[in-house]
């Protein structure tokens, strides 16, 4: 291999005494760079900005390889290796004269006498040969360039403090004469020149040095010479020697602070900052960033003093905080056992020593509360073995390389412990409470320390007493704050290094009170031509989370519960919050127009929603409806309690299509609940009640639906809204067929006044027919279905034919036409599949499940009824999915597993006595009978026989119908049903 020269003209030396001539100006450029960062990845921008200062060939990338290859072919043995990070010329320490002089230096820091260290000094310093890269100029490294000439001053003044220890100051006067003529503002020279002459016996001349310097500072500068060199001249007056003496070696260092006892969580963050920093490979750097109180320091110093064994030379803790990078630099190169004159005043220069001082050495070094990347270049060690550790309320993402790991809020259980570990074990015992005080500190290490602290101090104050006061969002703030520690404070760090227009945004986001918000309403909150710098800024600030896109690619941001109400607390802007509003309800509008309409209650009627978004930007965003609906469901819900009862109830009837069409019933109730509570308007009101019944009727709450109903009827016929009325009168006729009230349920649906064009007549029917079957009037039943399939096919909508189809085969089944039942059915299930109306899917797969367990076909049916049971449980249904749970345990009977179905049905059979549907209880009854009846328990056999036959209605032919499907499940395969139970 080679060897190289940079400390002087570029020079490369094949075999000894043999020199490599480079033909053109772009290959010297090109080594010269991968030699100044020899042994590091060089990014492709830097060589190709090196090589083509002003403007690069659109072949750049082609040309970049070729002088590669020559580079390759003109030195032997050249090592270039190439990966995602750039280029990295590999070369030995002995093979480059800056590896050597830097290796020479970290000997004269580790020696222990002055005449040792200057031997060393005086090796590193012969590598020089003149300037760097002599007689080459390339903008590209002009920095580096002076850094390095920094560098050789700072380790001449280093050698020359050695030799003047040792003694040596004879020979030194011509040469630090030389070098202040060079460097005349350079007090540290200054210094050391005035020592060597007075040592000399020329204390006039020393003081002559002073003289000159001070009139050359004060003409040049306007400032007085530095402490050090005053200190040197008083000594000079009084004829004392000021002779520096050499610090004694200062490794180990630890300068970490104690580790918290009761740290609490992290686990996998843990694992993660020790694993990436002490991997070894190259000069490690993980960035550690967060809201305010997210615990980073805390968590940094935990993993410092994990990583203490794998960094034997010490830990440095560098405390940020907008200090001056110099006065940083000068504390640690003393705190490194550099003398105080030996600091350099360029803080270039103090970079380039404290880089020497941690050469070959294995430091982990700790910087707190970074707030500039360019002050963490400034820190980071040159050579591999050392590691760094940075902590931010940024991203910082200017810092190439980084490990990054942005820290988020503790998990559930992690705030519980710390908080049982600050507030003891009552904690445990009022654990709702404890719930609450996690909820409002946002599970934040910092505010859940303030409110452990706060229980800690006052053992009588109770849990629920502090969460209340937290959840009052009014004083949340002024209550987390105990002694030195405030969340309002942290937060407010944050906020005072944005600049004027990203405070305005930070104020606007903070007033919304969204859950997340997408990247198009950020923008238009904002209302600034620079919003996307601005939303950067908070983001890069941690004041603003971005997260993944949604599923309609839209991005996504987060402002945490804490930060949002600091925020909140500025002064009020105008914003575009009324355009966010008017686009979401018109996308609302927009996305529910495009999805079935399966909840059996009608459209609130209103005039068209304007929608001031581009139309490009709505059809992206509503190219699938259900995915707007699910990325959008939780801000929907949240908006619903901040809007009036007109707009609120518009919204909800819109969000309902969604949440209904997939069982979202929790949301759904909480929203009518919170219209309900907030309106006057009674017609509103009775819409809101309504909606709310058909939630308990869903679940099986068939009494207090039925109640409901009655009452929202009375109410709607009252303010004359009659289509209303005609939908909740049908709801409560199919309510009260479940409650076994079939001639009730047929005079109610009887005397709706309905049209064939209206969509509620399909629901109407549904319930007639439904009556008439109960009462054994299969015929009438029939005619009915016929008439509803009719109807669909005409409109030609899959989904009222599939659910037309379904009333239409159980009626043929009951009236004995069993294949065109089996026809229908199918069609019903098929039609179904291609829709969205996955409760109509399940109620189909119910019905397919009977008619094929009484045609026969056992393992169709289970399948079907399986189906059909995940659906409903997917969907909250639980009467369905009860039902199909019980067909399922009849099915077990026949397979010879009575014992596993016995619990099952008894289960069922409570919960459908509590709904009140007599049909089903007795149902029930009857399959447990044959249950016991198969393990031998005669006696709970005649006793569920018995309630079965003292519920049925010898009218019911729904009931007969079932009756003789489930019993055929119930016998062993491939015998049928040859008995009843009378």
């Amino acid at each position: 291999m080679a060897h190289f020269g940079v400390l002087g003209p570029l020079a490369i030396e094949g075999p000894p005494g043999h020199w490599v001539a480079l033909r053109g100006d772009r290959q010297r450029t090109l080594l010269a760079v991968l030699l100044l960062n020899a042994n590091q990845h060089v990014h492709v921008d830097v060589l190709v900005e090196a090589l083509w200062p002003e403007r690069p060939p659109k072949s750049y990338a082609s040309n970049l390889h070729t002088y590669l290859s020559r580079l390759r072919e003109r030195i032997g043995g050249l090592r270039v290796e190439h990966g995602p990070l750039g280029y990295r010329l590999c070369v030995e320490p002995r093979e480059l004269d800056l590896l050597v002089f830097r290796s020479a230096v970290a000997d004269g820091q580790r020696a222990g006498d002055a005449v040792a260290a200057a031997g060393h000094y005086r090796r590193a310093l012969a590598q020089w040969r003149g300037p760097v890269l002599a007689g080459q100029h390339v903008p590209r490294l002009d920095a580096d360039v002076a850094r390095l000439e920094s560098e050789r001053l700072a380790v001449f003044e280093d050698c020359v403090d050695a030799e003047l220890t040792a003694g040596r100051h004879g020979e030194l006067t011509g040469e630090l004469q030389a070098m202040i003529t060079e460097h005349p503002l350079r007090e540290r020279l200054a210094a050391q020149l005035m020592i060597a002459l007075h040592r000399a016996g020329r204390q006039g001349d020393s003081l002559e040095i002073y003289r000159r310097l001070r009139t050359t500072l004060i003409d040049e500068l306007g400032v007085e010479p530095g402490a050090e060199v005053r200190r040197v001249h008083a000594a000079v007056l009084r004829g004392e020697d000021p002779v520096p003496r050499m610090p004694p070696p200062v490794w180990p260092v630890c300068q970490l602070p104690p580790d918290i006892a009761d740290f609490t969580g992290r686990d996998t963050e843990l694992a993660e900052l020790t694993a990436e920093l002490g991997s070894g490979a190259g000069v490690p750097l993980a960035v550690l960033s967060g809201e305010p109180g997210a615990g980073k320091s805390t968590l940094a110093v935990r993993a410092a003093h994990r990583l203490r064994a794998r960094f034997p030379d010490g830990q440095l803790y560098v405390p940020l905080g907008g200090r001056d990078i110099g006065e940083v630099l000068a504390d640690l190169l003393r705190a490194l056992g550099v003398p105080g004159p030996a600091v350099p005043d360029d803080v270039r220069a103090r970079a380039a020593v404290f880089r020497g001082r941690l050469t070959d050495r294995r430091v982990l070094v700790v910087l707190d509360d970074a707030g500039d990347p360019e002050h963490v270049r400034a820190l980071l060690p040159g050579t591999p073995g050392c590691a760094v550790l940075v902590t931010s309320r940024q991203r910082l993402s200017g810092l190439a390389g980084a490990h990054r790991l942005a820290l988020g809020p503790l998990s559930d259980a992690e705030a519980a412990e710390l908080l049982n570990r600050l507030a003891g074990a009552r904690v445990v015992r009022e654990r709702a409470d404890a719930g609450r005080i996690i909820a409002a500190c946002a599970r934040l290490p910092l505010a859940l320390r303030i409110a452990g602290s706060r229980l800690a101090i006052r053992p009588h104050l109770r849990l629920g007493e502090l969460a209340d006061r937290l959840e009052d969002e009014v004083r949340r703030l002024d209550e987390l704050t105990v002694s030195d520690l405030a969340v309002r404070s942290s937060i407010a760090l944050s906020h005072e290094g944005l600049r004027p227009p990203t405070r305005r945004a930070f104020r606007l986001l903070g007033r919304c009170r969204l859950v997340d918000l997408p990247a198009w309403a950020v923008t238009t909150l904002i209302g600034e031509p620079d919003a996307d710098e601005a939303v950067e800024e908070l983001v890069e600030a941690s004041l603003l989370e971005a997260r993944e896109p949604d599923p309609t690619g839209e991005g996504r941001y987060r402002m945490h519960d804490l930060v949002r109400l600091y925020a909140a607390e500025g002064p009020a802007e105008e914003g575009g919050a009324a355009t966010v509003l008017a686009a979401t309800l018109a996308l609302a509008d927009a996305a529910a127009a495009r999805l079935p309409r399966t909840v059996p209650m009608p459209a609130v009627a209103h005039e068209p929603f304007p929608q001031p978004l581009p139309g490009f930007l709505v059809e992206r965003l509503l190219e699938r409806p259900d995915e707007w609906f699910a990325a959008e469901r939780a801000n929907l819900v949240r908006l619903i309690g901040t809007l009036g009862a007109r707009e609120a109830l518009l919204l909800l009837d819109k969000l309902s299509v969604y949440l209904y069409l997939h069982g979202h019933y929790a949301d759904m109730r909480a929203a009518y609940e919170t219209v309900l509570a907030a309106t006057d308007d009674r017609p509103a009101a009775a819409i809101a009640e309504a909606n709310l019944a058909l939630l308990r009727h869903a679940r099986g709450q068939y009494e207090e639906a039925a109640s409901a109903y009655r009452e929202c009827a009375k109410e709607l016929e009252a303010h004359g809204d009659h289509r209303t009325h005609a939908w909740v009168s049908a709801n409560l006729a199919h309510c009260l067929i479940g409650l076994g009230r079939a001639e009730e349920a047929l005079h109610t649906a009887r005397g709706l006044s309905t049209m064939d064009g209206q969509s509620e007549a399909l629901l109407v029917r549904e319930a007639e027919s439904a009556a008439l079957l109960r009462l054994g009037r299969v015929a009438e039943a029939r005619e009915v279905d016929l008439l509803a399939l009719a109807s669909a096919r005409a409109g030609g909508d899959p989904r009222r034919i599939g659910t037309a189809l379904h009333g239409f085969a159980w009626s043929s089944l009951l009236t004995g036409d069993s294949g065109e039942a089996v026809t229908a059915i199918a069609e019903s299930v098929e039609l179904l599949r291609g829709t969205m109306a996955r409760s109509a899917l399940a109620k189909s797969l119910r019905t397919l499940g009977a008619i094929s367990a009484a045609t026969g076909a056992r393992a169709r049916a289970t399948a079907a009824f399986e189906e059909a049971r995940d659906l409903a449980r997917d969907l909250d249904e639980r009467p369905r999915e009860l039902s199909c749970t019980r067909a399922i345990a009849a099915s077990w009977i026949g397979e010879g597993r009575a014992s596993q179905a016995i619990p099952v049905l008894r289960a069922c059979l409570d919960e459908f006595r509590e709904m009140g549907g007599k049909p089903a209880t007795g149902l029930t009854w009857l399959v447990l009978s044959r249950a016991c009846e198969a393990v031998g328990d005669e006696e709970g056999a005649a006793e569920a026989a018995a309630e079965a036959a003292g519920l049925a209605d010898p009218r019911d032919a729904s009931a007969a119908a079932l009756r003789r499907a489930l019993l055929a499940l119930t016998e062993p395969a491939g015998q049928p049903a040859g008995r009843s139970l009378r």
